[in-house]
């Protein structure tokens, strides 16, 4: 039994798979307190309790839908949950991350399809960089469709920028480069957005500006 914030049908609004139509599933637990966190994942009179059996059978129900976004708070902290449930889920699993808890992930890695991971900025989160976490969890991502996301303000320092780079090349990952946001507007200027692109484009050519386009388009 586990605690779910909230199931419902929208779009995804970051990183390469913007546009398609997903079906997310919060989950009300995280093991990190972001700075620029706007999600509201705890439990509340409203959370509904779910077993393993009773969400795979709600979720199996919709028809016609890209994939299950596992989204939070920290999915992987309910790993015990998900290593009972994903074996009856009939759709694709995309897994929303912090990238924090590759133990957790080894346990439940073949049932997962895609994969977005973030790397956590000291400069953005406010917690302390773990580019040496980070590393272990893609090593045991690495044979799954990932992409690396990365938010980002304009107090990202050079050693963040450095590491990240060096970390993304070691896995031939995908850099998705996330504005930091505050509701739907930039808390930078595009001035300096476009400048810190540039830092990276030229650092590692498989980098990618993405906003949160789901902000700009004012749904969930």
């Amino acid at each position: 039994m586990t605690k779910i914030k909230e199931i419902f049908k929208s779009i995804q609004g970051e990183g390469p798979y913007i546009g398609y139509e997903q079906l997310f599933v919060r989950f009300c637990k995280c093991n990190l307190k972001c700075g620029y966190c706007d999600t509201d994942f705890l439990a509340d009179d409203k959370t509904m309790d779910y077993t393993p059996e009773k969400l795979a059978d709600e979720l199996n129900s919709f028809k016609q839908i890209h994939s299950v976004s596992l989204t939070g708070g920290e999915p992987l902290l309910e790993v015990d949950f998900l290593s009972k449930f994903l074996p009856l889920c009939k759709h694709k699993i995309y897994l929303e991350t912090n990238a924090t808890l590759p133990e957790n992930l080894s346990e439940i890695i073949d049932y997962v399809d895609t994969i977005s991971a973030d790397i956590k900025l000291e400069s953005a989160t406010g917690n302390k960089n773990n580019f040496e976490l980070h590393s272990k969890f893609f090593d045991i991502a690495k044979n799954k469709d990932i992409f690396a996301k990365v938010v980002f303000n304009k107090n990202i320092t050079q050693y963040e920028i450095d590491e990240t780079v060096k970390l993304v090349k070691k896995y031939n990952l995908e850099l998705i480069l996330q504005p930091q946001m505050r509701g739907d507007s930039f808390v930078d200027s595009t001035e300096d957005i476009e400048d810190i692109f540039k830092i990276f484009s030229e650092k590692y050519p498989k980098a990618r500006l993405i906003p949160q386009m789901h902000k700009f388009l004012k749904v969930q």
